[in-house]
């Protein structure tokens, strides 16, 4: 009987690119799997012929022999073959694998989980104050942390010895197991996915190859940096297993409220109290910056709320080259616990207020709010 042609079984063109021949195997070979089809004889040889079709074809080599000389080409029992391998060698169970590994977790070679694994990253949250954070600093951290084992170098192994290849997996710390027509890959029962084993183990790590301990680092924290800003020190995390490379640490920065600034990016703000008096006829008051005291001149007439700028007074970024500003937001102080004489000089003060001319905002104000009730 003469085999049907794999192009066929496999309901696709001579053209057809890898991903869509394995896409067009997958469709196949489970509507035809015999997990799903149990009994019956006819779907079995279907889904043993996709198998075959999608071995021969996937391989590039097999592919161009059976697409020059047909099933002769890649067919040994036809004295075929021309320098290529015979079809079939890998067997069913390999080729579904490959291609079904994702869902059922098994199939291709997989990756080798023994040998050296590198350790896993760690973080630690570092406070810091406004004025550490703008000028930079070094702190000294001291951290819990899981470190290679020193006498045995983070084998695991006593020292003068080495761990074992698996006998049972052969250092691949997985195991294949065949049910039928699926190929599974399990986790090594002797060596628990490592790939080797220990027959004297250290006495100090008691075979883990790693110690659990505390660690004082020294951090510089560069000027600039602010709350969510990440310092990365690297080989400062979790040692690795089976002696491979440690994690990194990264040191993720929190800035702590100021008592008097507050920060936004590269500028700084803070609120100046200022008198009746000076915002009434002017003055000049010393303002605090993160580099000390400067003059403030503020104008006759100022009114509570306006902004003032003191460029580069604020903060140098990072990633920049030149700092922000300090903005100085006047807020009037009203007098509080006057005396009767005092009281008595403001009653006069404000008798002697006539007109609106004095009162700028309170004159736009009025005047928005009768017009607000004549449109309502």
């Amino acid at each position: 009987m003469s085999k049907r042609d794999f192009y066929e079984i496999l309901g696709v063109s001579k053209d057809v690119d890898k991903k869509e021949l394995k896409k067009a195997y997958r469709k196949v070979a489970m509507k035809h799997h015999p997990d799903r089809n149990e009994g019956d004889k006819a779907s079995e040889e279907k889904f043993k012929e996709a198998s075959e079709a999608y071995e021969i074809l996937s391989d590039e080599q097999k592919r161009g022999a059976y697409d020059r000389y047909g099933h002769a080409g890649v067919d040994p029992s036809q004295g075929g073959g021309h320098g290529h391998g015979g079809g079939g060698g890998g067997g069913f169970g390999d080729v579904f694998g490959d291609v079904f590994g994702d869902i059922f977790g098994g199939g291709g070679s997989g990756g080798r989980r023994g040998g050296p694994q590198r350790g896993s990253d760690l973080r630690y949250s570092m406070t810091l104050t406004l004025e550490e954070a703008v000028k930079g600093c070094e702190k000294k951290i001291t951290i819990p942390a899981v470190v290679a084992c020193a006498p045995c170098d983070g084998s695991g192994a006593k020292p003068g010895t080495k761990p074992k290849v698996c006998s049972t997996c052969a250092g691949q710390g997985q195991v294949r197991m065949q049910q039928g027509f699926f190929a599974v890959q399990q986790t090594c029962p002797s060596c628990r996915g490592q790939g080797t084993t220990i027959d004297s183990p250290c006495s100090s790590c008691h075979g883990r190859g790693v110690k659990e301990e505390t660690k004082t680092l020294n951090v510089k924290v560069p000027g600039g940096v602010d709350t969510g800003d990440r310092i990365r020190l690297s080989g400062e995390g979790e040692a690795g297993g089976m002696g491979g490379p440690a994690g990194d640490l990264y040191v993720q920065m929190k800035v702590k409220d100021h008592a008097i600034f507050e920060r936004d990016g590269h500028n700084l703000y803070c609120d100046v109290p200022i008198s009746i008096v000076d915002a009434a006829l002017g003055g000049e008051l010393e303002v605090p910056t993160l580099d000390g005291r400067v003059k403030l001149k503020i104008p006759a007439e100022t009114q509570s709320g306006r902004m003032f700028r003191l460029r580069g007074k604020g903060v140098t970024p990072i990633r920049a080259s030149s700092p922000g500003d300090l903005m100085c937001r006047v807020q009037v102080e009203t007098p509080v616990k006057l005396t009767e004489h005092q009281k008595k000089l403001l009653k006069e003060f404000h008798e002697s207020l006539k007109g609106d001319k004095h009162s700028p905002q309170k004159t736009t104000w009025f005047a928005g709010v009768k017009k607000f009730f004549e449109e309502m």
